[in-house]
């Protein structure tokens, strides 16, 4: 069956081309999840046969991520925020939690940003507490097409490479995956210790005024 949902979708693409992957890759950071896995490695593979250019399909591919993901920001920013003011009482949300969550996107937004986009499962929904804490639009939009296009790009390797061969594609993508889990907790630790630094350095600033 999903040898036969990526040979329809290679055919999709190929009729739709360019425009097609920026359409199906937004969808994918949208509420409504199409798979990039799906979308950029068969784009990847007929690019591997002369019929598209790879170039194109890395920045394609980020580029529908970034139109999804901003869409997402929007809604929540526009409706979230409204609703959780209004309502937020009676689901346990404060006035005061909303203020705490825009503190921590100022200061935390662009790695927590960064980091969602590579993480399976939160990839897609990352720009929603973005818009709910009113999160820096030029910050959000950088960091959302950083962490997008590292992920477009892997996808993009293996589609190319392994194209062929849907079962190869999905064991690279699956250690791929592990491999950038374990990647972003060592950012994680590092930032976390490199913030708690400029925090006690602040301090000891501050102590000796």
């Amino acid at each position: 069956m999903f040898h036969h949902f990526v040979v329809w979708l290679t055919d999709t693409i190929g009729q739709w081309g360019y425009p097609g992957i920026v359409m199906l890759m937004a969808l994918e950071s949208s509420f409504f999840p199409f798979p990039s896995e799906v979308v950029i490695p068969p784009a990847a593979y007929l690019a591997a046969s002369g019929k598209m250019n790879i170039g194109m399909v890395v920045l394609c591919g980020t580029l529908g991520s970034l139109l999804g993901a901003v869409f997402n920001y929007w809604f929540a920013l526009k409706f979230g925020r409204l609703f959780f003011e209004k309502y937020g009482r009676y689901l346990l949300v404060s006035p005061k939690s909303l203020e705490k969550a825009d503190r921590f996107f100022e200061r935390h937004g662009h790695i927590s940003t960064f980091i969602g986009r590579l993480l399976p499962g939160i990839r897609q929904y990352i720009s929603l507490p973005a818009g709910l804490a009113r999160m820096n639009i030029f910050i959000f939009c950088t960091a959302t097409a950083l962490g997008a296009g590292i992920w477009v790009l892997i996808l993009a390797s293996m589609g190319y490479w392994f194209g062929r061969n849907e079962q190869l594609v999905l064991q690279n993508l699956h250690w791929a995956t592990l491999i950038l889990m374990v990647g972003c907790g060592v950012i994680v630790f590092f930032y976390w210790r490199t913030w708690q630094s400029h925090i006690r350095r602040t301090q000891e600033l501050e102590t000796r005024l």
